[in-house]
């Protein structure tokens, strides 16, 4: 990505391959799959044109998706080509092997190098809610679970000329929408994060959330991606570090 255009749906780039996985580079704004066969705009179908060889008909979704990502967060996301490859993957995620390391934007300049943020997340429920996700303690919140979340500030500047903080985000936990919400909850939205800017933030191209790292350690096979960071100024010149 140049300038924040994102290349060709088509130019997803392979970042590992071998006999029991395949691990690709998910565009942002992407969805992995979708249950209406006729929607072309999905990784699913854009795996089933590149590698026709490892379609499985008997899946739903033709390809077994060791974990997940948003539709708006880009990053490495990992397939398994066969049943035992999924079993053994399934397992390291369930028992908390798994490390994942994302980078967001964040709007403002956070004060602190490192935070813990260890605030439990439930279902919003209130009617007409503009989030589905949020901190107990809301109004609304529902059936909160434990949820933790590692960050530290990479780099503070600017973004488009507003105050702006680029972090490392490790969650220890697997909410749904931890990050953002956790993020919010703090006080700094992830840059372009329409929902949980409670709709406010719709000028950026993109949310600024990336999955940059993923290691997956696999007895035979250690499963170890990490890739290039999207929030630089040569990727993005709407960035700019207030730190050189």
């Amino acid at each position: 990505m140049i300038n924040g255009e994102r290349p060709p749906f088509s130019a997803v780039e392979v970042l590992y391959r071998s006999e029991n996985f395949l691990v690709v580079n998910k565009p942002y704004d992407v969805v992995l799959n979708w249950d209406d066969p006729s929607r072309t705009d999905t990784l699913q179908h854009l795996l089933q044109e590149r590698f026709p060889d490892l379609v499985d008909q008997s899946l739903k979704h033709c390809f077994r998706f060791v974990h997940r990502l948003d539709y708006s967060t880009s990053g490495p996301v990992c397939i398994a080509l066969n049943k035992k490859a999924a079993g053994h993957a399934g397992k390291a995620f369930c028992q908390k092997q798994v490390i994942k390391q994302y980078l967001a934007l964040v709007r403002g300049h956070i004060s602190e190098d490192h935070l813990s943020i260890d605030k439990a997340i439930g279902e919003q429920v209130t009617p007409d809610a503009p989030v589905p996700m949020c901190v107990e303690g809301t109004p609304g919140c529902q059936h909160p679970r434990d949820a933790v979340t590692q960050l530290t500030v990479v780099e503070r500047g600017l973004f488009e000329g507003q105050p702006a903080t680029k972090v490392q985000l490790c969650p220890v936990t697997g909410r749904r929408h931890q990050l953002r919400v956790h993020c919010q909850s703090i006080g700094h939205p992830i840059v372009g994060d329409y929902t949980y800017s409670c709709r406010q933030d719709t000028e950026p191209y993109r949310m600024m959330l990336h999955a940059q790292k993923l290691l997956i350690p696999l007895k035979g096979e250690v499963i170890d991606i990490e890739t290039v960071d999207p929030f630089t100024t040569t990727f993005d010149p709407r960035w700019q570090s207030a730190e050189r």
